[in-house]
């Protein structure tokens, strides 16, 4: 029963809905997965600059383009998305991402003294479905994904699921509508990895002009087998519409 309930827990935000996209779009892409950590403890701090460009295609698609560097970690982040609006509520996202992680990265991470040598990229195609919705004010997103890992050799290929569940509220102060916001996501690895993953973020959205907003947030997250990671993120949003 203990186990029937863990279960549970970490499948409610999955199964409340398919989903990406929320109102606002708080949007947050790094990824960095050490392998084959094992056990350990500790944590890291990482502060971490990103762009996030948006370019309407069609009244329903839009191309967004993003950039992320992880810092402390040296890590770059490349990640492109095809936003496709398929009813008023509901979101399909294709999307592609790659990062590379150097090698004192990797020992950053490791809980333990692991002396890497050499530093690890992967290849990421990931797509997902975002039911969003208003509800007093609340706006209310929930996002399930898929994600198949290409990893380099000779490790194997992976499938992972992710589950997100994002609350937003706008507040007007000074005039401007800020968008404070929390979400919690959990992930699953294939090959015995299971529900190896958890993120708790927070932050607000400020909007500087008509076409930039500004995005600073804070984000915590924990993997199995490496050092939990404290993400002081600082985003840049600008669209082109």
């Amino acid at each position: 029963m203990r186990g029937f309930t863990k279960f549970a827990l970490h499948l409610v935000p999955g199964l409340l809905v398919i989903g990406l996209v929320s109102f606002g779009r708080p949007c947050v892409a790094q990824e960095v997965d050490a392998p084959d950590g094992r056990g350990g403890s500790g944590s890291v701090v990482a502060p971490s600059g990103w762009l996030e460009l948006i370019t309407p295609l069609q009244p329903r698609v839009a191309l967004k383009l993003y950039g992320f560097y992880i810092g402390d970690l040296k890590t770059p982040v490349a990640q492109v998305d095809v936003a496709i609006r398929a009813t008023k509520f509901l979101t399909i996202t294709p999307s592609y991402m790659y990062y590379s992680v150097p090698a004192s990265g990797l020992n950053e991470l490791a809980p333990e003294p692991a002396g890497f040598t050499d530093g690890y990229s992967e290849n990421q195609f990931r797509i997902d479905g975002t039911l969003g919705f208003s509800l007093r004010k609340f706006e209310i997103s929930v996002r399930n994904m898929y994600v198949r890992r290409f990893r380099p050799g000779p490790a194997d290929d992976l499938n992972r699921y992710r589950g997100r569940l994002l609350i937003a509220h706008p507040l007007t102060v000074l005039g401007r509508s800020w968008k404070p916001f929390a979400s919690y996501e959990t992930y699953y690895d294939e090959g015995g990895g299971g529900w190896d993953k958890d993120r708790i973020w927070t932050g607000v959205t400020l909007p500087l002009m008509k076409q930039v907003a500004f995005q600073p947030s804070y984000l915590w997250e924990r993997s199995d087998g490496v050092k939990d990671v404290n993400y002081l993120l600082f985003g840049l949003i600008v669209s082109t519409k």
